[in-house]
């Protein structure tokens, strides 16, 4: 009964977040830059939580999962974008078949995301540590060099005129379907190994779990739903390049998932939402902004260096008691 009230209060609590946002911004209390920043925040929310399977939940240290965004945002405006172009044909535009052209490219951007994390993870995750760490980087800066030599793919000029399919009911549907089925793996037995992993590795090779399997799947499934946060992050630019996704994008989500904190979902989600919108915040203290910005860094993590929710997760997104 009690969990059955709680999942409720919950749909009516993310219900009423939609509707409040959607209403603002129809009656103009929120701008379009304002709006936009909102969708930032939760195609990042996305890209926090699924790199904090791996870095978090398992145990590994990745700092290449813009690679993974690169790779979902590259395959989707190919079949959305691309593929139009070189045919010298009209783009569909905002009608059924491009909305359905453009869900197919969601799916496709995560799946060539998640072979290539398999195809990189398969042999790289034998490796710990600084080792995996500077691997996964080089993998990121490969995938962004062939893009960049890639004339099909725009090569370093990028490609532009990519329909606008993103608005905020596809990154709210998006990031609450991913966080779902991503809390749901984790409470499950794969979960359970991954943080087993995590935890002593050696200790759980000798209780039967097959690490290097169990790794390798987790950076699957992240590198999954990098994909797809690529493909509607592309859909809401509308112009991608090739420097859109740098270390430094990767280095992005690595502060927000352990300014958040690293082993929970919740903190995740409250690092990548605060850090999305604080930068905004000291614009306009241009000349001061990123100082204010590393300050407030460094104080978090002196002062909460577990990160800002430590080991707490939000009751929601805890297994429910019956």
């Amino acid at each position: 009964m009690r969990s059955l009230l709680k999942r409720h209060l919950v749909i009516t609590a993310l219900l009423l977040l939609y509707i409040v946002i959607s209403l603002s911004y129809r009656f103009e209390l929120l701008n379009t830059y304002v709006m936009q920043l909102i969708m930032f925040a939760g195609i990042n929310v996305v890209m926090t939580v699924s790199l904090g399977l791996i870095n978090g939940f398992t145990g590994q240290f990745s700092i290449g999962h813009a690679g993974f965004m690169a790779a979902g945002a590259y395959s989707s405006i190919f079949l959305t974008t691309v593929i139009f172009q070189l045919a010298g044909t009209a783009l569909p535009g905002k009608t059924l078949w491009g909305y359905l052209l453009f869900f197919l490219a969601i799916g496709i951007g995560g799946l060539v995301a998640a072979v290539t994390g398999f195809l990189i993870g398969l042999p790289t995750l034998r490796l710990k540590g600084d080792y995996l760490a500077i691997v996964t980087m080089a993998f990121g800066e490969v995938i962004r060099t062939i893009i960049r030599v890639s004339e099909p793919l725009g090569g370093p000029r990028g490609v532009g005129g990519i329909p606008e399919y993103t608005n905020f009911t596809i990154v709210f549907l998006f990031a609450l379907a991913s966080i779902w089925l991503m809390r749901n793996f984790l409470l499950s037995t794969y979960g359970r190994a991954s943080r087993a992993v995590r935890d002593n590795e050696i200790a759980a090779e000798m209780m039967g779990v097959d690490t290097t399997r169990q790794k390798v799947l987790v950076f699957t499934i992240s590198a999954f739903f990098a994909g797809c946060a690529g493909a509607i992050y592309a859909h809401l630019l509308q112009y991608i390049h090739p420097d859109n996704f740098t270390f430094m994008k990767s280095l992005e989500y690595l502060i927000y998932l352990y300014i958040g904190g690293a082993s929970t979902i919740s903190g995740a989600i409250t690092g990548a939402v605060i850090f999305t919108f604080i930068p905004e915040l000291f614009r306009r203290f241009q000349a001061w902004r990123m100082v204010i910005y590393s300050l407030t860094l460094v104080l978090v993590m002196l002062l909460r260096p577990d990160g800002i929710l430590g080991n707490r997760e939000f009751r929601f997104l805890q297994r429910s008691q019956k």
